[in-house]
């Protein structure tokens, strides 16, 4: 069964006629997976249809090497083993340029694809670009969140707003809920 957990609204897009004044909701479990063409760390093109056929983590996070994150994919890098065993593989995505997802790899030895977002334009498509507040300061940002993709490419766990630590439990449970 499809796990839905969210708690943030997909941005609107543009639209015409009717639709004009229609939002968008947020993506859900069974929702078909945003296309991904984006530039990992060592530079390559990288898109989601690529995996078709595989199971894919898809996490966001805000920016390399700080401690979140740095927690965030840690934990998903000493879980490849049992991510592979659930027949998925990981990619994270922040809109900090390859160079610095590269220095982020290189020093916690990740061994996964790490996605240069730097316009933000597929954390748009996921709806986790966003506003955020911190210490009373609002900016634009990167809400930290997790997708699992199916092989058919439909989102089977979707988890917006996620902790660091809670990525892992919450992507494996919906991977064993595919098997």
């Amino acid at each position: 069964m499809p796990i839905r957990t969210h708690s943030l609204a997909r941005p609107a897009r543009e639209l015409s006629g009717e639709d004009a004044y229609r939002r968008e909701m947020p993506l859900e479990s069974g929702d078909k997976a945003p296309a991904i063409s984006l530039r990992d760390q060592h530079g390559a093109a990288v898109k989601l249809s690529q995996f078709k056929g595989q199971r894919v983590v898809l996490y966001f996070y805000p920016k390399a090497d700080t401690p979140g994150c740095t927690t965030q994919s840690c934990a998903l890098s000493e879980a490849l083993p049992l991510m592979k065993k659930l027949r998925a593989v990981v990619i994270g995505v922040s809109p900090d340029p390859p160079e610095k997802q590269r220095k982020f790899d290189e020093k916690y030895s990740l061994g996964f694809p790490l996605l240069a977002d730097t316009e933000h334009t597929v954390a748009e498509a996921y709806g986790v670009w966003g506003e955020k507040v911190n210490y009373g300061r609002k900016y634009m940002g990167i809400i930290r969140s997790a997708f699992v993709i199916d092989e058919k490419g439909k989102l089977a766990g979707v988890y917006f707003k996620v902790s660091p630590k809670d990525t892992v439990p919450k992507v494996t449970a919906a991977l064993e809920s595919l098997s």
